[in-house]
């Protein structure tokens, strides 16, 4: 019995053994609790503002095209430069734009611009941020504890994501909205002081200065691995049809009011945290491809069930499910691209990655905020979403049958051949 519980629990040994990675893991975790506060805060004042679904779906627009280009310099930057800067450095800019929230919050009028325009710049410093992280974290940890340290990063973001949202609709049912964004600017305190704490990541040897053909780079790299590829297609197609946060609010009206906004956004958390809890059978499955499937078109069957519920009870259950899938999907993903990459295309590759997990998101905000103005309305808008997801997950597995039977195994033996061959250059070159 003490086995299989330890086999199915979290492994708590990176924390233990990297003191870099335990400031990081706190700070992010910390962090991510204030900004979870204001992800919902953000689409909740847009609604009470203009009363549309489409307005708040616009919100996913306006972070769309910052990241398309900032994802990529963020990544040629974090193969080049040092990655604990970047990161610390954007952490910085997000606690300067929270402060704009707060004084737009405090205005007789707050405006509507405003909020688009912090939206435009929080996801353009994320596009410079996320692949530093990314990069980062195969630096502070063992090769063999990957799985792990993600796994308890993942613990720690569904864990604000269950309690940031939760406590947001508390606030914001009960205070003003300037205290809410308060609450977030002072977390981002906290974790600039950890990011201090946090030891140099400098660049590889011989790094690749940050151009137009160090990018063309990474995107090869990525063509180049159906494994890859397929982790970003799977992702972008379910969060594309099966991503209905933009109708939140509106859902919420109909199932309790703003005390029940912060239980819809915090449900799928619950889901997560739970099949994070539970994930070290995880480290045990080498079909990694397959398995990002399955999870995929588990997803879209509970986001089908939160269409058709008429039931807040129902409608909880049925997002922890989806949160639950989507968390062994995001799992699996993290796997193959941080076993698969090599160190000197880490930035680039993450940044890719990065368009991967936030361009379905914001495109599916849009989306479901459209269908919602058409006669399907709020639930069509929903059910017919998540039926779509699982017509595509499956769709894919067809295509692409080199991912669905892609081996762990395999990856790792790829990557460690390409790290060879890269410091082997780098040695070259010097040498020359």
């Amino acid at each position: 019995m003490t086995d299989r519980k330890r086999r199915l629990s979290v492994d708590p040994t990176p924390l233990r053994t990297s003191r870099d990675f335990r400031l990081v893991f706190i700070s992010g975790a910390v962090t991510s609790f204030g900004s979870f506060i204001s992800y919902v805060t953000i689409p909740y004042q847009v609604a009470k503002l203009t009363d549309d679904p489409l307005m708040v779906g616009l919100i996913g627009v306006c972070e769309l095209a910052p990241i398309l280009i900032m994802a990529f310099v963020g990544g040629a930057l974090a193969d080049y430069l040092d990655r604990r800067l970047l990161v610390r450095g954007s952490e910085a800019a997000l606690a300067l734009i929270c402060g704009l929230l707060l004084i737009n919050s405090l205005s007789d009028e707050p405006h509507l611009w405003l909020l688009y325009v912090c939206a435009f710049l929080t996801a353009a410093v994320a596009g410079l941020q996320r692949p530093a992280m990314g990069a980062m974290l195969p630096r502070l940890v063992k090769a063999d504890q990957l799985p792990a340290a993600m796994a308890l990063q993942s613990l720690s973001m569904q864990f604000s994501q269950l309690v940031g949202p939760s406590l947001a609709g508390i606030l914001i049912a009960s205070l003003d909205l300037a205290w809410v964004y308060t609450f977030d600017l002072l977390t981002f305190a906290v974790s600039l002081v950890c990011l201090t704490m946090v030891k140099s990541v400098p660049p590889p040897p011989a790094a690749d200065r940050p151009s137009l053909n160090s990018v063309l780079t990474g995107l090869k790299y990525a063509r180049s691995r159906p494994e890859l590829l397929g982790t970003y297609l799977v992702d972008i197609n379910a969060m594309f049809f099966g991503m209905p946060s933009a109708l939140y609010p509106f859902l919420a009206d109909r199932l309790g009011g703003p005390q029940v906004l912060g239980l819809l956004y915090a449900a799928p958390a619950v889901g997560s945290l739970l099949a994070t809890v539970g994930s070290g059978w995880t480290q045990r499955v080498h079909r990694h491809g397959l398995m990002v499937i399955i999870a995929a078109t588990f997803w879209g069957v509970g986001i089908v069930g939160v269409g058709l519920s008429h039931w807040l009870w129902l409608t909880l259950f049925c997002l922890a499910f989806a949160g639950a899938a989507d968390m062994i999907s995001g799992l699996f993903r993290m796997i193959i691209w941080n076993q698969t990459v090599p160190d000197h295309l880490r930035g680039r590759l993450a940044g890719i990655e990065m368009l991967s997990y936030t361009t379905g998101p914001l495109l599916g905000q849009l989306r479901s905020g459209m269908m919602a103005r058409t006669s399907l309305g709020i639930s069509g808008s929903i059910w017919v979403g998540g039926a779509l997801c699982v017509a595509g997950s499956l769709a894919l597995a067809a295509m692409l049958p080199r991912f669905v039977g892609y081996d762990g195994a395999d990856g790792l033996a790829l990557k460690q051949a390409a790290d060879e061959e890269w410091a082997a250059g780098a040695e070259a070159r010097a040498a020359g």
